[in-house]
């Protein structure tokens, strides 16, 4: 459901920026992503107790979108201001990569930047988690970082074109 509520949520908004964010397990900073792409294949059911395997986030749809926003960016102003930021390669293929494709395929072609960032869970999330530990973030500190994010995207201090040019890839 959640790409059908974000799709009206676009259309009665009609934003210069999205950043669309997410929340899942075993992050311990703020993951800015770079890519989704157009699949779905949970290894758990989603909380309408959907469990779509090797199924197209949109049918006919390009392989994969890249975010438009200055990802390498958002990552140093984070990082600068003192929070812990890195450049994620995928979103996934669960409902946060399902959000981000969805965006994305929304506004192909529009002037709007628009990309998605994951979260880590909260302290008293990772505190009940199943399992071994898991990285956490308090609430405050998330805002406080969301906010940076956000401020970084709308002073003018954001690349135009592109993005800064700064090592933020995977050996995996």
């Amino acid at each position: 459901q959640a790409p059908a509520v974000l799709l009206r949520a676009l259309e009665d908004v009609r934003p210069d920026i999205v950043l669309a964010l997410g929340q899942t397990e075993g992050r311990s900073d703020l993951s800015v992503e770079r890519v989704a792409i157009n699949v779905m294949d949970a290894r758990i059911a989603d909380n309408a107790l959907a469990q779509p395997i090797d199924q197209p986030v949109v049918a006919d749809g390009p392989a994969a979108y890249f975010s438009t926003l200055p990802i390498k960016h958002l990552v140093a102003r984070l990082r600068a201001a003192g929070f812990p930021a890195s450049v994620s390669q995928t979103a996934g293929t669960f409902v946060c990569n399902q959000v981000f494709y969805a965006l994305q395929h929304a506004l192909a072609g529009q002037a709007v930047r628009s990309g998605f960032v994951h979260l880590p869970l909260l302290p008293e999330q990772a505190a009940h988690w199943p399992g071994p530990p898991m990285p956490s973030m308090p609430l405050g500190t998330q805002v406080a970082a969301l906010t940076c994010a956000l401020r970084s995207l709308c002073d003018g201090s954001a690349p135009g074109n592109g993005d800064e040019r700064i090592g933020g890839g995977s050996l995996n």
